[in-house]
Protein backbone atom coordinates (compact mmCIF):
# COMPACT_ATOMS: atom_id res chain seq x y z
CA UNK A 1 0.00 0.00 0.00
CA UNK A 2 2.89 2.38 0.75
CA UNK A 3 4.60 1.98 -2.29
CA UNK A 4 1.37 2.32 -3.94
CA UNK A 5 0.68 5.79 -2.48
CA UNK A 6 4.41 6.91 -2.91
CA UNK A 7 3.98 5.79 -7.32
CA UNK A 8 1.06 7.91 -6.72
CA UNK A 9 2.50 11.11 -5.40
CA UNK A 10 5.66 10.06 -7.89
CA UNK A 11 3.23 11.04 -10.81
CA UNK A 12 1.49 13.92 -9.25
CA UNK A 13 4.14 15.57 -8.19
CA UNK A 14 6.54 14.74 -11.31
CA UNK A 15 8.42 17.89 -12.99
CA UNK A 16 7.05 18.80 -16.22
CA UNK A 17 9.55 19.83 -19.34
CA UNK A 18 8.93 24.08 -19.50
CA UNK A 19 9.54 23.50 -23.37
CA UNK A 20 7.45 20.49 -24.11
CA UNK A 21 5.57 19.48 -21.49
CA UNK A 22 6.31 16.12 -21.18
CA UNK A 23 7.27 14.79 -17.46
CA UNK A 24 8.88 11.80 -18.29
CA UNK A 25 12.20 12.41 -17.25
CA UNK A 26 10.64 14.71 -14.84
CA UNK A 27 13.12 17.44 -15.44
CA UNK A 28 12.51 21.22 -16.00
CA UNK A 29 14.49 20.98 -19.43
CA UNK A 30 14.74 17.13 -21.22
CA UNK A 31 17.13 15.99 -22.67
CA UNK A 32 15.10 16.39 -26.43
CA UNK A 33 14.44 19.67 -25.67
CA UNK A 34 18.05 20.42 -24.44
CA UNK A 35 19.26 18.90 -28.12
CA UNK A 36 17.69 21.71 -29.51
CA UNK A 37 19.97 24.74 -28.73
CA UNK A 38 22.77 25.24 -30.60
CA UNK A 39 26.15 27.00 -30.54
CA UNK A 40 27.30 29.85 -32.43
CA UNK A 41 30.78 29.41 -34.09
CA UNK A 42 33.33 28.63 -31.64
CA UNK A 43 35.34 31.85 -31.95
CA UNK A 44 35.74 35.99 -30.84
CA UNK A 45 32.11 37.26 -31.83
CA UNK A 46 33.22 40.91 -31.38
CA UNK A 47 36.12 42.20 -29.78
CA UNK A 48 35.52 45.80 -26.76
CA UNK A 49 38.24 47.77 -25.88
CA UNK A 50 40.82 44.81 -26.96
CA UNK A 51 38.78 41.95 -25.22
CA UNK A 52 37.48 39.64 -26.14
CA UNK A 53 33.80 38.67 -26.24
CA UNK A 54 31.96 35.05 -26.98
CA UNK A 55 28.46 34.12 -27.45
CA UNK A 56 26.94 31.11 -26.99
CA UNK A 57 24.22 30.88 -29.37
CA UNK A 58 21.83 33.10 -31.10
CA UNK A 59 18.61 34.58 -28.78
CA UNK A 60 15.82 32.81 -30.68
CA UNK A 61 13.85 29.96 -30.12
CA UNK A 62 14.35 27.16 -27.25
CA UNK A 63 17.24 29.34 -26.09
CA UNK A 64 15.32 32.32 -26.24
CA UNK A 65 12.67 30.68 -23.84
CA UNK A 66 15.49 29.30 -21.61
CA UNK A 67 16.86 32.47 -20.93
CA UNK A 68 13.47 34.68 -20.73
CA UNK A 69 12.05 31.67 -18.16
CA UNK A 70 14.99 32.36 -16.06
CA UNK A 71 15.05 36.25 -16.33
CA UNK A 72 10.84 37.00 -16.32
CA UNK A 73 9.16 33.88 -15.33
CA UNK A 74 11.06 32.81 -12.25
CA UNK A 75 12.07 29.69 -13.53
CA UNK A 76 15.07 29.32 -11.67
CA UNK A 77 15.97 25.70 -12.32
CA UNK A 78 16.80 26.64 -15.24
CA UNK A 79 19.64 28.56 -14.96
CA UNK A 80 21.63 24.91 -14.90
CA UNK A 81 20.93 24.27 -18.12
CA UNK A 82 21.88 27.75 -19.47
CA UNK A 83 24.88 27.28 -17.48
CA UNK A 84 25.68 23.44 -18.80
CA UNK A 85 25.14 25.10 -22.54
CA UNK A 86 27.56 28.08 -21.58
CA UNK A 87 30.07 25.35 -20.17
CA UNK A 88 30.08 22.58 -23.34
CA UNK A 89 30.42 26.26 -25.61
CA UNK A 90 33.10 27.49 -23.67
CA UNK A 91 35.06 24.16 -23.26
CA UNK A 92 35.95 24.18 -27.01
CA UNK A 93 37.20 27.66 -27.22
CA UNK A 94 40.57 25.98 -25.32
CA UNK A 95 40.81 28.66 -23.39
CA UNK A 96 42.93 26.93 -20.43
CA UNK A 97 42.94 29.72 -17.71
CA UNK A 98 41.23 29.50 -13.66
CA UNK A 99 39.18 32.37 -13.46
CA UNK A 100 37.26 34.39 -10.82
CA UNK A 101 33.84 34.48 -12.67
CA UNK A 102 31.75 37.57 -12.19
CA UNK A 103 28.20 38.14 -13.29
CA UNK A 104 26.87 40.95 -14.83
CA UNK A 105 25.68 42.95 -11.27
CA UNK A 106 21.58 44.18 -10.82
CA UNK A 107 21.01 47.14 -9.03
CA UNK A 108 20.08 46.47 -5.38
CA UNK A 109 16.36 47.99 -5.74
CA UNK A 110 15.37 46.19 -9.08
CA UNK A 111 17.12 42.91 -7.21
CA UNK A 112 14.98 43.56 -4.62
CA UNK A 113 11.70 43.64 -6.64
CA UNK A 114 12.34 40.54 -8.93
CA UNK A 115 14.25 39.14 -5.42
CA UNK A 116 17.30 37.69 -7.68
CA UNK A 117 19.68 38.17 -10.20
CA UNK A 118 19.19 35.52 -13.05
CA UNK A 119 22.99 36.20 -14.22
CA UNK A 120 24.30 35.35 -11.05
CA UNK A 121 22.37 32.16 -11.26
CA UNK A 122 24.14 31.20 -14.05
CA UNK A 123 27.30 32.23 -13.43
CA UNK A 124 27.44 30.06 -9.90
CA UNK A 125 26.18 26.80 -11.80
CA UNK A 126 28.43 27.70 -14.58
CA UNK A 127 31.41 27.70 -11.77
CA UNK A 128 29.54 24.05 -10.61
CA UNK A 129 30.36 22.91 -13.86
CA UNK A 130 33.86 24.51 -14.58
CA UNK A 131 35.52 24.77 -11.20
CA UNK A 132 36.14 28.06 -11.17
CA UNK A 133 35.67 30.98 -8.40
CA UNK A 134 32.04 32.71 -8.29
CA UNK A 135 32.71 36.48 -7.55
CA UNK A 136 29.68 38.57 -7.25
CA UNK A 137 31.51 41.19 -4.88
CA UNK A 138 34.02 42.53 -7.22
CA UNK A 139 31.66 44.54 -9.38
CA UNK A 140 28.67 46.75 -8.07
CA UNK A 141 26.15 48.12 -9.88
CA UNK A 142 25.00 51.87 -8.58
CA UNK A 143 23.16 53.06 -11.16
CA UNK A 144 19.79 52.03 -11.63
CA UNK A 145 19.81 52.14 -15.22
CA UNK A 146 16.74 51.67 -17.79
CA UNK A 147 15.94 48.45 -19.12
CA UNK A 148 18.06 48.09 -22.45
CA UNK A 149 16.18 46.40 -24.95
CA UNK A 150 13.97 49.50 -26.21
CA UNK A 151 17.21 51.99 -26.14
CA UNK A 152 19.43 52.26 -29.23
CA UNK A 153 22.82 52.13 -28.81
CA UNK A 154 24.00 55.54 -28.66
CA UNK A 155 20.75 55.74 -25.60
CA UNK A 156 22.34 52.47 -24.22
CA UNK A 157 25.85 53.71 -24.07
CA UNK A 158 24.95 57.05 -21.81
CA UNK A 159 21.80 54.99 -19.66
CA UNK A 160 25.45 52.91 -18.05
CA UNK A 161 27.70 55.68 -18.01
CA UNK A 162 28.85 55.19 -14.18
CA UNK A 163 26.90 52.62 -13.71
CA UNK A 164 29.41 50.32 -11.94
CA UNK A 165 32.13 50.55 -9.23
CA UNK A 166 34.64 48.31 -8.82
CA UNK A 167 36.12 46.93 -4.99
CA UNK A 168 38.94 46.24 -5.98
CA UNK A 169 39.56 44.69 -2.50
CA UNK A 170 37.52 42.18 -3.61
CA UNK A 171 39.72 41.30 -6.68
CA UNK A 172 41.38 37.82 -6.86
CA UNK A 173 44.84 37.15 -7.92
CA UNK A 174 43.28 35.24 -10.88
CA UNK A 175 42.02 36.35 -14.92
CA UNK A 176 38.25 37.75 -14.91
CA UNK A 177 35.49 36.29 -17.02
CA UNK A 178 32.58 38.44 -16.93
CA UNK A 179 29.40 36.43 -17.94
CA UNK A 180 25.78 37.85 -19.22
CA UNK A 181 22.83 36.46 -20.51
CA UNK A 182 22.50 38.26 -23.49
CA UNK A 183 24.82 40.34 -25.59
CA UNK A 184 23.22 42.86 -28.26
CA UNK A 185 25.05 45.92 -28.86
CA UNK A 186 28.09 45.09 -26.15
CA UNK A 187 26.98 48.55 -24.35
CA UNK A 188 27.01 46.39 -21.21
CA UNK A 189 30.15 44.59 -21.22
CA UNK A 190 31.97 47.40 -23.01
CA UNK A 191 31.14 50.13 -19.54
CA UNK A 192 32.19 46.92 -17.24
CA UNK A 193 35.44 46.58 -19.06
CA UNK A 194 36.24 50.39 -18.77
CA UNK A 195 34.83 50.55 -15.40
CA UNK A 196 37.89 47.70 -14.60
CA UNK A 197 40.50 49.21 -16.57
CA UNK A 198 40.12 52.92 -14.41
CA UNK A 199 41.47 50.64 -11.90
CA UNK A 200 44.03 48.87 -13.90
CA UNK A 201 42.42 45.30 -14.09
CA UNK A 202 42.89 44.05 -17.94
CA UNK A 203 42.72 40.25 -17.63
CA UNK A 204 39.22 40.11 -18.62
CA UNK A 205 37.16 37.65 -21.28
CA UNK A 206 33.56 38.20 -21.80
CA UNK A 207 31.13 35.33 -22.31
CA UNK A 208 27.45 36.16 -23.03
CA UNK A 209 24.93 33.11 -23.41
CA UNK A 210 23.82 34.61 -26.61
CA UNK A 211 23.52 37.26 -29.17
CA UNK A 212 20.31 38.23 -31.86
CA UNK A 213 22.28 36.99 -34.64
Amino acid sequence: MIKFLNSIIDLIYRKKCYFCGKSKQSVKMCSDCYNELYFADIQVQRIISGINVYSCGVYDKYLQKLIRGIKYHNQKELAYYLAKFMYEYFEQTGIEKQFQVVPVPMHKSRKRKRKYNQTELIAEEFCKLTGFTFNNELIERIKDTKPQYKLSRPERIKNLSGAFKVNKEKLLDMPILIIDDICSTGSTFEEMIKTLKSENISDIVCLAASSPV
